[in-house]
């Protein structure tokens, strides 16, 4: 399973994650079928891919410390939900039998692609219910702490984030708009926090479970080091629409097939 080509096939696939992360997100919903269709069984390729990509997550985090300045009652507050719903989510991942999981993967797959697919429609609905959203911004200027409901809904994504995690970003992005946030930097800056947080725990967990192929895992951080930087670059020259209709096409393919047993 490991032979160079393999390794390269994976950093490649990497690459592509990383690069239509950085055009439009939704990179994982290329690696992952990618190192399951390539053989590597579902459990280990989620996990596997996790501890792969996790460096650009902090990457991504690192780049919206600026946007976090006047969210740092939000930033702290984010961190307890994302650090425990990231334990159970990674430790009910591993509890999984191989076969469950592999029958449930097909309907992730899908539902995240349907996320993806709904995302610009769901965040323009946010932004078109400006005169519903309560006062978030205290006297000083800086965001109020938020509300216990949101900390709860933060803690089931993080679960959904450890568990599996593809489509997370979006249903983060969509409550912070619920909650009022119209900065679309900030926005972005806490939810990378979030993810952050929720992943390296699990990177934690995986690590110290010899379920992650680590060959394969180095492979795809030397691809998604790549990526990165080519994104960089692809996203100042191509449209976002054609990039996220392939990776929806991808998703749904990939979704499907797993689902009729093809991959």
């Amino acid at each position: 399973m490991e032979s160079p080509l393999f390794l390269l096939i994976v950093a490649v696939a990497a690459a592509l994650g990383a690069m239509v992360n950085a055009v439009a997100g939704g990179g994982t919903l290329i690696t992952f079928p990618a190192l399951v269709a390539l053989g590597v069984p579902p459990i280990a390729a989620n996990a596997t891919s996790t501890v792969a990509l996790w460096p650009g997550t902090m990457s991504s985090m690192w780049g919206y410390r600026r946007e976090l300045g006047g969210a740092r009652r939000w930033a702290v507050a984010f961190a307890v939900p994302s650090f425990a719903g990231g334990i159970v989510g990674a430790i009910l991942l591993l509890r999984t039998p191989e076969q469950r999981f592999a029958a449930i993967v097909p309907w992730l797959i899908l539902g995240a692609t349907t996320l993806f697919m709904a995302q610009r429609p769901l965040m323009r609905m946010l932004a078109d219910a400006g005169s519903v959203r309560r006062e978030i911004a205290g006297a000083d200027g800086h965001l109020l702490p938020p509300s216990a409901s949101f900390l709860v809904y933060q803690f089931a994504v993080s679960v959904y984030g450890g568990y599996f995690g593809a489509g997370a970003g979006i249903l983060m992005l969509a409550s912070l708009g619920l909650m009022g946030l119209t900065n679309i930097h900030q926005m972005n800056g806490l939810k990378n926090w979030g993810g952050g947080v929720m992943n390296l725990v699990a990177v934690i967990i995986f690590a110290f479970s010899g379920v992650v192929i680590w060959s394969v895992a180095l492979a795809m951080a030397i691809g998604a080091g790549v990526g990165g930087i080519g994104g960089s670059l692809l996203a100042q020259r191509v449209g976002q629409v054609w990039v996220r209709r392939v990776i929806v096409l991808i998703g749904l393919s990939a979704g499907l097939a797993m689902l009729f047993g093809l991959i």
